[in-house]
């Protein structure tokens, strides 16, 4: 055991050292899987529409004005009959376009769920959508939760903890062995071992801040259920209290009128999704109209309007708590989808350099073992021949 004044620095840094390789080793396999999947869902929009994935929006007149939402809806639900609808949504990057969510109930879940895409400006009707269809529904399914529901996500937000702390680990490492370094030093001329542990810390300084970024949004993202809860039966059970005992109404309100009010109490929004009354995300009375705003960040941004379903009044309207406000900010930030294709691209290129990162740490680990075992072996053998020789 190491002993003198640089005994505790030694500890520590055989602590450090310890936790970086094993908090790294447990992640490995899954941060590949999620860099790999992650890769092409930076450019799902871009994929989804070169494969056929995105509803073709047909040409019309430059200002061609949209028909009333009611119309929408009820081209929907004449397509599809003996559904109800659940949610109307409005496509972020395609001002004309809707998504109606049609069900057997208000209540079903998103696994029985119809979706129609219908054009605003006349009704019609675009295509039908399935869930996580295609290859980029595919990769999507697996890079969230590996097709495992809750526990998946659970699962890789522990991995995705684990990948954060290996990068702190690193960053506690790193200062110890770059003292004696230049910043960017690759010792070419010595072993294979020594060449790539150099590339390994200049790739992972130099993705450092990305990484950690993508990793704790990925962390926090994977509580969005959970998260959904809690604003369920806190701030949304809060607004909806004095409704808790009334009947869902027989007849609902206009659908159009209630984005009118929403619109009206929130004028510098737009509505980015409606919740019908008996959703999940609204009460048995009320249109729970999501409203955003219209920078890169407030667009983020969610802002819920409870309409009366029967009257059409709105009852109330709320900034939404600082946690899910995170949640918001995290989903599009982990994907790059702020600042339009060049950002995606520097997502892209970075993904690729984690990437270098996690298969080199592997190697690096691997070879070490393999250093160590024939180290060990020679030290049996030398102690061998001595015995031997002493005999």
């Amino acid at each position: 055991m190491a002993t003198g004044p640089d005994a505790p620095r030694l500890r520590a840094f055989r602590l450090w050292s310890f936790v970086h390789s094993w908090t790294s080793l447990i992640s490995m396999v899954f941060m590949l899987m999620l860099c790999l999947t992650g890769l092409p869902l930076i450019f799902h929009h871009e994929l989804n529409g070169f494969l056929g994935y995105e509803p073709e929006v047909p040409a019309m007149p430059a200002g061609t004005t949209h028909v009333s939402l009611d119309t929408v809806v009820a081209t929907a639900m004449a397509s599809k009959p003996g559904l109800v609808v659940q949610y109307l949504v409005f496509d972020h990057d395609e001002p004309d376009v809707a998504f109606v969510n049609l069900a057997r109930d208000v209540r079903s879940p998103p696994s029985d769920m119809t979706i129609l895409s219908l054009d605003r400006r006349n009704a019609a009707l675009l295509r039908e959508p399935k869930p996580n269809e295609g290859p980029v529904g595919f990769l999507l399914q697996l890079h969230v939760d590996m097709f495992l529901g809750l526990g998946g996500k659970l699962f890789l937000g522990a991995m995705g903890f684990l990948f954060v702390m290996a990068i702190v680990s690193g960053i506690v490492l790193y200062g110890p062995f770059m003292r004696k370094l230049d910043f960017g030093t690759v010792r070419r001329a010595r072993t294979r071992r020594i060449k790539w542990l150099d590339w390994h810390n200049l790739v992972g300084v130099a993705t450092l801040c990305w990484a950690l970024i993508v990793g704790g949004t990925g962390v926090v993202n994977t509580w969005a259920d959970l998260m959904l809860k809690v604003w369920q039966f806190g701030q949304l059970a809060e607004m909806t209290a004095p409704y808790r005992d009334a009947p869902r109404p027989v007849r609902l309100a206009s659908i159009a009128e209630a984005v009118a009010t929403a619109k009206a109490a929130a004028p510098n929004m737009s509505p980015r999704f409606v919740a019908y009354p008996g959703t999940v995300v609204s009460s048995n009375n009320h249109y729970a109209v999501f409203m955003a705003g219209d920078t890169p960040l407030t667009s983020r941004l969610l802002k819920p309007a409870l309409i009366d379903a029967e009257t059409g009044e709105l009852t109330d309207m709320r900034a939404m708590p600082w946690y899910i406000q995170a949640l918001l900010v995290s989903q599009p930030l982990h994907f790059g989808d702020y600042g339009g294709l060049p950002l995606k691209i520097v997502w892209a290129l970075l993904d690729l350099a984690t990437i270098v990162v996690l298969c080199s740490g592997l190697y690096l680990w691997i070879a070490r073992r393999r250093s160590r075992t024939a180290g060990d072996r020679a030290r049996t053998g030398a102690g061998l021949s001595r015995a031997g020789a002493a005999e």
